[in-house]
């Protein structure tokens, strides 16, 4: 078994690259990191990267020999240059990006406009997931689903979830030649609660920038403006809890459960 030690080794240097959004873009690649990855066993990766010292594991091995692709293994030094963990796993996987034909949208689709926070994209990612939202669309100026903490905060979710970025233009025309009924959710007194919300055939939910909340040109189409009503003192949510009430709602409305 060879072990990689060199960081001039260009397959290191590959690997670094996609630290960077547009190598990431240009590749079509991400790399995940962590045990749970290995969990999905119906993705392939194109490759895993394996820290020198996690061979001692033996629950980690088992699941790793389960993927006949490409493995390889490096020293620690090169490995804490590949990872963002302070306390990493020892376990990097290399993706492929999912392509996603925007035809092929489910009825209930959610959108992101301009959300900024990795955090709240992964922690929203996971929540879409957990509540069988499977197409996820976002603005081009929304944060990189690809970037690590993003992966890291979407659990393995960011794995089972269609993602899709489009200009605004474009969503715009997407809700109306597909006749979607939007949602925005909105602070605003004349707003619909949502829990008293009129759910349709079509659905897509619009949630908003941190800051600035949806934007003004979804608001102008959205049918229904939304809003989770603040009882104490606080002045809003956080977009990726205000996500959780929306969708989970949405669902029970429609009497998933």
């Amino acid at each position: 078994m060879e072990i990689i030690k060199s960081k001039e080794n260009k397959l290191i240097k590959d690997l670094k690259k996609l630290k960077q959004k547009k190598y990431r873009d240009s590749e079509e690649k991400f790399l995940a990191e962590g045990v749970k990855f290995l969990d999905y066993l119906q993705y392939i990766p194109e490759m895993i990267i394996i820290r020198e010292d996690t061979l001692e594991n033996n629950n980690y091995l088992d699941k790793i020999s389960k993927f006949n692709v490409k493995k390889i293994f490096i020293d620690k030094k090169l490995f804490s240059e590949l990872t963002s963990q302070e306390s990493s796993q020892g376990i990097l996987i290399l993706y492929k990006k999912k392509k996603f034909d925007i035809k092929n949208l489910s009825d209930d689709i959610v959108i992101l406009d301009d959300v900024s926070d990795p955090g709240n994209l992964g922690t929203i990612i996971r929540i879409c997931d957990a509540a069988d939202f499977k197409d996820l669309i976002l603005t081009k100026n929304s944060v990189d689903a690809y970037n690590e903490k993003v992966i890291r905060a979407s659990m393995g979710s960011i794995l089972n979830i269609n993602i899709i970025y489009m200009e605004r233009e474009e969503i715009l025309k997407t809700l109306k030649e597909n006749k979607y009924h939007s949602f925005a959710t909105y602070l605003d007194k004349n707003s619909l609660q949502y829990n008293k919300i009129e759910v349709k055939n079509k659905n897509a939910i619009i949630l908003g920038n941190e800051a600035r909340g949806v934007g003004k040109d979804f608001l102008k189409i959205a049918e229904t403006k939304t809003i989770i009503p603040i009882l104490g003192n606080a002045e809003s949510l956080n977009v990726a809890v205000a996500s959780a009430l929306v969708l989970y709602k949405f669902r029970e409305l429609q009497n998933y459960f």
